[in-house]
């Protein structure tokens, strides 16, 4: 007969025993064997049911006379530090501590937490493996400010309990700082005020502490080994309940020791004492917090006390920095600080812990003078503190918002500038077949004809086209620059002139230049640029006339560094700067201003890219540019180029003059390759025209393929960038053949922005977009250097 689960068959015969002996004391009392045998029959009926219940439902009789499982509570309280709940197999929340409640919000039943994301899908997913294998983990889980990991075990005798462990994965380690500041400045500076100062761990064993607690508990002998020892010893109890220092002995000084938990729910959680003597102040209700706030003045961190009613009581001189407070303005409540979406959750969050355990959280706020940068506050319940209840803490982090801020500024800045270096390289190939067109008409027109004024308007915006897209060149610093030795005042004086023209009568130019002015290095063509594009923003910042100041003077290393200027590094500068008196710029305006395409300028007067190109000519150069301007008090650019030093000092070679102007007549044989169709109709023509034989390919490979049928290549014109293969790399297979082919490059990009993907020697570049003559004698020229460098020398 097979026995019920949970019985053995010793169980069943020691329950029949027992049955027996039952009956025979009820005969034995009553002498009836009807009563006898009735209730025989009835205890045999009741097992008959037990039995059959068992074999039905063997585990609903199992649990119910189960005993109370002890092994899933051990579990559930092993650790006192981490949110713990317990569920069972129906999902019932069976038990949970209070760190659980205080974390969640209150006693909710996993999975179903409040967590961002989709933490609770990988929680529920998480619990399932629990169930299945024993075990389930989840990283990365975020309950408000809280980020935390979760591990799920399966427990109990029969295994149908789960057991939800949560712990945080981030604390904020007040500990490693007071550390740091007990044993420096701080802690000197705390001795000084009569504040002795200790940090001691949760075994109460001496972490650090400030000399003036040494001497006080040690002694000068014992104070250079203090670490590890235990607290305690140091000090005694009187009978009324005073405190002293116990080796000073009977004629000790009472102190009053303030006891504040840096992070309670650690278990490595340390403690901070302050100790002062009693003679220094009133033992009233207020001393303690006196106290605390002394010591929280001296600290290098910003904190801040709020009372249970959630008023601030004080807040030290760092947190006022932090939250970017105005000094003697401190606001009633800490929502007064943030923006009108985070007053409630951080309300909330410090009702919470100033009635709750001693724990902290994290909050992400917003302040109300920076609401566009999240800060994070640490809030922190205390006690034995006085009024004070919760402790705020606010990490200064305005230097680090500044520096992002740049940061995110230049990205745009180079997302732009890449932007408009591209724009430009689509225009410029369009523009080079218009202007092409345009050449190739006139050449079929003369003056008088009725299509002549028409095509010469179409070339004259093709090159004011082509002005907008060096513009836009200059400001990705991409255009291709032509640098010399020069002075700044020549420059100055080569375009003052063109000044005069440019500004209005009612505009007064005045220049001014420095002695001692160092040579610099830079395009005298771009500079000149530079300098009429700051005089007509200063011209139109003047409508009813004013006075237009440049001026150049040297800056020394020396003077840079008093500058405290981190963008510049120290060394020596000329200087140029460009003051007028006009309207000047609003705050909010100036951190925009070289920006392309930004103008306050009336629809129609102004193409927004006057400034960015400055700003682009500079930065190429190696330079800096700054504004400063106050509304109504007029506006100055001030740029900074750094001193040229000839290598060995080397006198400063001139310039070559000018090659002469080649000509447009020309024979041989070209292959152009070109992969804009209207590109390489124009340029075939045009060469064709002038005299040349053109043989033309489309892209890369296919001029590899005619190179190799041609008997005679004299020169070969080819595109930079191409599908599949580039103009570099077809060059580089054709001087494997012939080592001497002349090439010139032609392209849309700068050649600064291709100077490492044509580093060919011997190559000529023609930047686009060029007109028939250009082209015409940047070939004659090509041919002329070809033709030169294969001469003998003698």
């Amino acid at each position: 007969m097979p026995v019920p689960a949970g019985l053995s068959r010793v169980d069943l015969g020691l329950l029949g025993g027992l049955a027996l002996v039952s009956v025979g004391l009820l005969f034995w009392a009553t002498r009836d064997a009807v009563l006898a045998a009735g209730f025989l029959a009835g205890l045999a009926i009741v097992a008959g049911g037990v039995l059959l219940a068992r074999r039905l439902f063997p585990g609903a009789v199992s649990r119910e006379a189960a005993l109370p499982d002890w092994t899933m509570l051990r579990a559930a309280v092993n650790h006192d530090d981490i949110a713990i709940a317990v569920t069972d197999r129906a999902g019932r929340l069976v038990c949970a501590n209070d760190l659980f409640a205080t974390w969640m919000g209150g006693f909710v039943t996993p999975p179903g937490l409040p967590l961002d994301g989709r933490g609770a899908e990988l929680l529920k997913n998480a619990g399932r493996a629990a169930w299945r294998d024993g075990e389930g983990r989840v990283d990365d889980l975020v309950v408000g400010p809280l980020q935390l990991r979760a591990q799920i075990l399966r427990t109990g005798q029969s295994e149908d309990y789960l057991v939800w462990r949560f712990s945080a994965l981030e604390r904020l380690d007040l500990v490693s700082e007071i550390t740091r500041h007990l044993d420096g400045p701080a802690g000197r500076t705390l001795g000084h005020a009569g504040v002795m100062t200790a940090l001691v761990s949760a075994e109460g064993r001496l972490r650090v502490a400030n000399q003036a607690f040494l001497l006080r508990a040690l002694g000068e002998g014992d104070a250079l080994h203090y670490a590890g020892r235990d607290v305690a010893p140091m000090l005694r109890l009187d009978d009324g309940g005073s405190l002293y220092f116990a080796r000073e002995g009977d004629r000790a000084t009472p102190v009053r020791m303030l006891q504040i938990p840096l992070v309670p729910t650690d278990s490595n959680s340390a403690m901070l004492l302050a100790m002062l003597d009693e003679e220094m102040g009133p033992t009233d209700r207020g001393t303690a917090q006196t106290y605390v706030e002394t010591l929280l003045s001296l600290l290098p961190f910003g904190l801040a006390m709020v009372d249970r009613d959630g008023r601030f009581l004080y807040m030290n001189k760092a947190f006022v920095r932090a939250a970017g407070l105005a000094e003697g303005k401190m606001p009633r409540y800490p929502g007064d600080m943030v923006v009108g979406e985070d007053k409630g959750p951080l309300a909330d969050m410090i009702r919470r812990h100033s009635s709750g355990q001693q724990v902290g959280g994290d909050l992400s706020i917003r302040l109300a003078g920076q609401p566009e940068e999240p800060v994070s506050m640490r809030v922190v319940g205390v006690r034995g503190l006085g009024e004070a209840a919760v402790l705020l803490s606010l990490k200064d982090s305005s230097e680090e918002s500044r520096l992002k801020r740049q940061v995110a500024q230049a990205s745009k800045m180079q997302a732009v500038g890449q932007l408009a270096g591209g724009v430009a390289h689509d225009f410029n190939n369009i523009l080079t077949a218009v202007l092409g067109s345009c050449d190739l008409m006139l050449m079929r027109h003369t003056p008088g004809d009725s299509d002549y004024d028409d095509i010469q308007h179409i070339r004259s915006n093709a090159n004011r086209a082509a002005s907008l897209t060096r513009q836009l060149l200059a400001f990705s610093r991409q255009q291709t620059l032509r640098p010399q030795i020069l002075q700044l005042p020549d420059v100055i004086s080569e375009v003052s002139h063109l000044l005069k023209r440019l500004i209005a009568d009612s505009v007064q130019l005045s220049v001014h230049h420095g002695r001692g002015l160092g040579a610099v290095r830079a395009d005298p063509g771009q500079l000149e640029q530079v300098i009429i594009n700051l005089a007509v923003n200063a011209r139109d910042a003047m409508p009813g006339g004013g006075t237009l100041t440049i001026e150049t003077y040297p800056v020394s290393a020396a003077e840079v560094r008093q500058m405290g200027n981190e963008f510049m590094p120290p060394a020596d500068y000329s200087a140029l700067r460009v003051s007028d008196t006009g309207v000047g710029i609003a705050p909010d305006v100036l951190p925009k201003i070289f920006e392309p395409f930004f103008t306050t300028k009336d629809v129609g007067k102004g193409t927004g890219l006057g400034l960015s190109t400055v700003y682009g000519i500079i930065k190429q150069s190696a330079g800096f540019i700054f504004a400063d301007s106050k509304p109504g008090e007029g506006t100055s650019f001030t740029v900074y180029l750094p001193v040229h030093r000839a290598e060995g000092d080397a006198p400063v070679v001139a310039q070559p003059p000018p090659k002469p102007k080649k000509n447009q007549w020309g024979t041989g044989t070209i292959l152009l390759v070109e992969d804009e169709d209207m590109v390489r109709a124009v340029a075939e023509r045009a060469l064709s025209r002038a005299g040349y034989t053109v043989v033309t390919a489309s892209q890369g490979e296919e001029g590899i393929e005619r190179f190799g049928t041609m008997d005679k290549v004299d020169l070969i014109l080819s595109d930079v960038v191409m599908p599949t293969m580039d103009g570099p790399a077809m060059v580089r297979a054709m001087r494997a053949r012939r080592p001497d082919l002349p090439v010139l490059f032609m392209s849309g990009y700068a050649e600064e922005q291709l100077r490492q993907s044509i580093n060919i020697d011997d190559v000529a570049f023609l930047p686009k977009p060029f007109s028939v003559a250009q082209l015409t004698e940047a070939v004659s020229a090509a041919l002329d250097d070809a033709a030169h460098r294969a001469a003998p020398h003698g």
